[in-house]
């Protein structure tokens, strides 16, 4: 029951907000150029569901190859710089100062090195979801508490067996929530390298509609981004529910 609970309520509410979108507009006498009703962007979806779907399977690629990526390495960086003081007290400060560098200003740079196209975005992508992932995990793995590590190698674990038993499966549950937001991150990237240095994807698609004052389109652009976001959002919540079950509480 709970889980259809949490399916309908969302469905409910974004249909209110929906329906309060439609009414307002006409009633507050807002152009449409402005800001459209929802009736109007279906439409323009409908018309242009062509266009929406070349330009959304673009996004969604880059920004997979992005997100594939920074997972990848993200655990190994984590894992080194959990596992390690050394590690830790080398790169984690670096790491830091990275991410605190606003990535639409490497857009500029990616674009000289790279072109214009699709590399820019996947880099970007695996920019901005690489960080979370990093973290996440090594703060998983750092955490873990010195007095089971001293009660483990007093039964004779040695630190590899501790690292593999005790650590990975510690820092599972941190892994997984940093995933639901790793990808919504790597959509950001993606869309962000797209408005500027790429001739496909959602990023492109509401950069031209933004020129042509076509503002349901532009809408319509962001209705896809939320959906595909939701969708690998829900995605990774199952997969994190049935590998990790054991750390939540009913």
């Amino acid at each position: 029951m709970s889980r259809v609970r949490k399916l309908v309520l969302p469905l409910v509410v974004f249909a209110l907000l929906v329906v309060a979108w439609e009414v307002a507009v006409p009633l507050l006498a807002i152009q449409p150029i402005v800001l459209p009703p929802p009736s109007g962007i279906a439409r323009t979806m409908v018309s242009t569901a062509g266009p929406i779907a070349f330009h959304a399977k673009a996004t969604l690629i880059t920004t997979l190859i992005g997100f594939g990526a920074a997972v990848g390495l993200g655990l190994l960086l984590g894992f080194a710089i959990g596992a390690s003081a050394t590690v830790h007290d080398a790169l984690y400060p670096l790491l830091v100062g990275f991410n605190s560098i606003p990535k639409a200003a490497v857009v500029p740079l990616l674009v000289m090195w790279f072109g214009i196209g699709t590399v820019p975005a996947v880099l970007t992508a695996f920019l901005l979801a690489f960080f979370p992932v990093a973290v996440n995990v090594a703060v998983g793995l750092a955490t873990l508490e010195s007095e089971l590590r001293d009660v483990l190698r007093v039964l004779g674990a040695s630190r590899w067996q501790i690292f593999r038993k005790v650590g990975v499966p510690r820092t599972m549950p941190l892994f997984f929530a940093s995933l639901k937001v790793a990808v919504s991150s790597a959509f950001v990237g993606s869309v962000i390298s797209e408005t500027v240095a790429s001739n496909a994807g959602i990023g492109y698609l509401m950069a031209v509609a933004a020129s042509d004052f076509n503002t349901r389109l532009a809408f319509g652009g962001l209705f896809v981004l939320a959906a595909m976001g939701v969708v690998l959002y829900g995605v990774f919540a199952v997969i994190e529910r049935r590998m990790t079950a054991w750390a939540y509480a009913e």
